[in-house]
């Protein structure tokens, strides 16, 4: 099959892959202060919901150069909400 060059990048070994699409949608990002108003950490969550309503939600934690860590917890919470400054919503 012959694929754009737009869709084509090379891995480290120096091989040719294809960015390929799994799904798209719309996405949640918060962060998390303490009820005084610090910060707590710099950890940052992300909800990515697809286009059929599946949710994934993945904590991203600080690593040491400005990197971040992505992992998956463990169980997940139904209806979760965040304070969006005003009030809170549902993501």
């Amino acid at each position: 099959m012959k694929y754009p060059d737009s869709v084509l990048i090379k891995n480290r070994k120096g091989e040719t892959e294809v960015r390929l699409l799994i799904d798209k949608g719309k996405f949640v990002r918060y962060t998390y202060i303490y009820p005084d108003g610090k910060p707590a950490d710099g950890k940052i969550s992300i909800i990515l919901t697809n286009e059929k309503g599946e949710k994934t939600h993945y904590f991203l934690i600080p690593t040491q150069g400005g990197r971040y860590l992505a992992i998956i917890p463990k169980g997940e919470k139904e209806n979760r909400k965040v304070w969006d400054g005003k009030k809170e919503v549902g993501v």
